[in-house]
């Protein structure tokens, strides 16, 4: 069983903002998840045929339409700053 606490423990180590009332809630519907959770767990499936189909890969294949780099130039040249080969933003952290 989990105990509030153990819920108030997580929230702050997730640093998430929870109330005292949230967290009883909390602990009682990860309470009914974790049965749920221990319920499948014990379903005897060692008659059950492991049941995969083929893969298919349904990616694109690679491809390069141009060269690298053919329109760095004028992308930087459009871009209201830049510094080299790179646009130059204003710093944000």
């Amino acid at each position: 069983m989990i105990k509030k606490e153990d819920v108030l423990k997580l929230a702050q180590l997730a640093r998430i903002e929870t109330s005292e009332k949230e967290a009883e809630e909390l602990a009682g519907d990860l309470d009914h998840i974790l049965e749920y959770v221990s319920q499948v767990n014990s379903l005897d499936l060692s008659d059950e045929k492991e049941q995969t189909g083929p893969i298919f890969n349904v990616m694109r294949d690679d491809a390069h339409p141009h060269e690298s780099g053919v329109h760095t130039e004028e992308l930087l040249s459009a871009s209201p700053a830049r510094e080299g080969d790179y646009f130059k933003v204003k710093k944000i952290l």
